[in-house]
């Protein structure tokens, strides 16, 4: 894979905001109680969670999930449909699953650890790069860098004031990272990218404005067109998304019997309904029986 080259001017930019980051890093950051926690599994729960789902809608069931399962043995023993139950309102119901089978894989391959290395948690179910290297740096102090869409939005704007590719952005990053406090420097890089350097930024109460090559240069927002800037989604609101959250909540209850369940989704065309449910099923969520359909994990029989 050829080297990533930065142009003088990126390189330039990088230690004095390196400087201004850490000097602003105390009022950046925000109250999240996964924030300096102390446990591995915690940290693991929380970025498991944070995945496409914001910060507000996340600190309270990470907190009830924690409650319930403070361990990866824990969260391993219990059936996947008592993890469900609980994961409701987050959305994304896979990750749920997959937050399952990662604590049964740490328990099977990591003696019940989260383990520490990158290449290890990318092992894990439901891992990608970003979680890997959030994990390592939050929980274990890894010298990695952490890179998601805030990130990804300082770096583009702040430092080269253009798009930035993905190996591009990765590469920026680790060039800014501190000898020390890696954890802390990552945290607020998140912080400022969620804060300030927002989709519709803040320039005017940003700590580090004077750091930054746009504000200075100015042109076109380089943020929408880089790598690790997501997407707009797709509106909710009647989507098959919410359909199948609706099919979740009906279960969550217990199993229903296959016309109860179509009663209670009665306004949902039947084409669609069975091709969403056919979908929970390969995603391994539902079971359907000859005439019971559950939650994954739910004794079909019972209610």
């Amino acid at each position: 894979m050829p080297e990533v080259r930065l142009e003088p001017e990126v390189r330039s930019a990088v230690v004095p905001m390196r400087r201004a980051l850490r000097r602003a890093s105390v009022v950046l950051r925000r109250d999240l109680p996964w924030v300096g926690h102390d446990d591995p599994w915690a940290i693991f729960v929380s970025e498991v969670m944070l995945q496409q789902t914001s910060t507000s809608r996340v600190m309270e069931p990470w907190r009830r999930f924690i409650a319930f399962y403070p361990t990866p043995a824990s969260c391993a023993r219990a059936p996947l449909s008592d993890i469900l139950r609980l994961w409701q309102g987050l959305g994304y119901p896979r990750r749920a699953k997959s937050l399952h089978d990662a604590a049964r894989t740490m328990v099977e391959d990591f003696a019940g650890a989260v383990p520490s290395a990158p290449e290890d948690l990318r092992r894990l179910p439901g891992v990608g790069p970003y979680t890997a290297h959030a994990v390592a740096s939050f929980a274990f102090e890894r010298r990695v860098a952490v890179v998601d869409t805030n990130v990804g939005r300082v770096l583009a704007r702040a430092l080269a004031n253009r798009p930035l590719r993905a190996r591009e952005a990765q590469h920026l990053a680790e060039s800014l990272l501190p000898r020390s406090q890696v954890a802390a420097f990552n945290q607020a890089m998140l912080d400022l990218g969620a804060q300030h350097c927002t989709k519709v930024p803040k320039c005017a109460h940003c700590p580090v404005q004077r750091q930054c090559r746009w504000r200075r240069e100015g042109g076109g927002d380089p943020a929408p067109a880089s790598a690790g800037v997501s997407r707009p989604q797709a509106a909710f609101a009647g989507s098959d998304r919410q359909v199948r959250g609706r099919m979740m909540a009906v279960l969550g209850a217990g199993p229903v019997n296959r016309r109860t369940f179509a009663r209670q989704l009665a306004d949902v065309d039947p084409t669609r309904r069975e091709r969403l449910l056919a979908q929970l099923v390969r995603d391994g969520l539902v079971r359907v029986g000859d005439q019971r359909v559950s939650l994954s994990g739910d004794d079909p029989s019972r209610h």
